[in-house]
Order: structure tokens, then sequence, then C-alpha cells
């Protein structure tokens, strides 16, 4: 079975960036088996860059448990305006 995916690019370096790992690091662990959570350095992952089209940093891109992309956001997103947003989407999420 596939998962809604929270794709987060960043660089462990940027302050905002910094500041959304400790939020993925716990959805991944609260929402497991309900939501994919991936983070990407893009400083160390270039291509990932170019592929996502990404211009500022973070961006996180909200992807259909089929792939597709539904939304993306620059800049710091907080854990509620993030479930907020995959509410929005149809994906409901418990923890």
């Amino acid at each position: 079975g596939q998962l809604p995916k929270l794709l987060d690019l960043g660089a462990t370096t940027c302050v905002p960036c910094k500041m959304m790992a400790p939020i993925l690091d716990e959805m991944k662990e609260t929402f497991k088996g309900q939501l994919a959570v991936e983070f990407i350095d893009v400083r160390e992952n270039n291509a990932a860059a170019k592929q996502y089209g990404i211009q500022v940093i973070p961006t996180q891109i909200f992807f259909s448990a089929d792939g597709k992309e539904l939304f993306r956001h620059q800049g710091f997103y907080s854990r509620e305006d993030i479930l907020a947003k995959w509410k929005e989407l149809g994906v409901e999420l418990d923890g």
C-alpha cells in the first residue's frame, strides 16, 4: 500500500530547515503507516533540487498516495498548518 508523502527539501544548515527537523522527525514516528515523511538535503543532492524545481529552502511538497503532487509550501511550516493542509487535501491523520 502506498502512503501519502510529505517531502521536505532543505539543508541541515539553514535556520528554518533546522526548525523543521524535529517536526518532521516527530511526524515520521507519530504517523508511521499513515504518512511517509522524507527529507532531502539539497546541498548534498543538487539533482533533487533541480528535479523538483526548488528555489527556496525549505520547500515542503505534499504527494497523494499515488505519487501526484498536491501542494507545495516554501519556508517554515508548523505542524498544525501541515496537519490542517493534509485535512484540506482529504487525508485524515490520527495521532
